[in-house]
């Protein structure tokens, strides 16, 4: 099965003619997008570094795309280095789904409070221990993760949410946005959320709401690089927002 990292990897390995490995900030399941993906990987070899872009670009196939390059220090990883990674989550929330945007939003076919979302996404800031919303434990064990932002955004018949964090779990966003989802639908008490939390069980959260309304949006870094690029369906009129399948 393709992935965005066996093709970008594929497609340096022939421009570099050496096998290359990637380190990736996030990795994603299958139907999850990404705008502000970022990747490390070293060589031994020299190349005109500043048209890296456009060599790839021009390689790689139709529904991937680089938007920059640049030479780091030796010990960056896109990965390890990463300070705060962003999601954006979009909803289309009417009833008749919409087939431009299957592959690109959840369809929630009712209509959704989002005062309640806002209530629900209050409880889940700051740093807790996120097991209710993990699909699969790390290996080491570590639930913890601190939320710096979570905002819920009314764009039309199109909700975007927004989740900030130093780190996430397996499936942690879609946990959090299938949880809010219930909120804003009645089913599901916001105030209940910190209860959730301490369950510290994965079926005290709500449902995992599917892949192909998740975006990972951006990361940062200590050097204040940050390489957030907002998904196409809420970039600004004249602009282009890379993304990849």
């Amino acid at each position: 099965m393709r992935t965005v990292g066996g093709d970008l990897a594929a497609t340096l390995s022939r421009l570099f003619e050496e096998p290359i490995k990637l380190s990736a900030a996030g990795r994603t399941d299958t139907g999850v997008h990404a705008s502000g993906q970022v990747v490390s990987f070293t060589t031994a070899r020299s190349f005109p570094f500043d048209r890296l872009a456009i060599a790839l670009n021009s390689a790689l196939p139709s529904d991937i795309s680089v938007r920059e390059c640049a030479v780091v220090d030796a010990n960056f990883s896109a990965r390890f280095s990463a300070m705060q990674r962003r999601y954006v989550f979009v909803i289309l929330r009417r009833r008749e789904a919409s087939a431009l945007l299957a592959r690109y939003a959840y369809h929630v076919w009712r209509d959704l409070d989002v005062a309640p979302m806002l209530e629900g996404a209050r409880h889940l800031l700051g740093t807790h221990d996120f097991t209710s919303f993990c699909g699969v434990i790390p290996d080491n064990g570590n639930t913890v993760r601190t939320v710096a932002a979570l905002d819920v955004e009314e764009r039309g018949d199109l909700l975007r949410l927004h989740v900030a964090a130093d780190g996430f779990l397996h499936r942690m966003v879609r946990t959090i946005a299938g949880t809010l989802v219930e909120c804003g639908a009645g089913r599901r008490d916001p105030g209940s959320l910190p209860d959730v939390l301490a369950a510290r069980t994965r079926t005290a959260a709500g449902h995992t709401a599917p892949p192909q309304g998740l975006y990972l949006a951006g990361v940062r870094y200590p050097d204040g690089y940050d390489s957030f690029a907002e998904p196409f369906l809420f970039a600004p009129p004249g602009t282009i927002s890379p993304s990849s399948r």
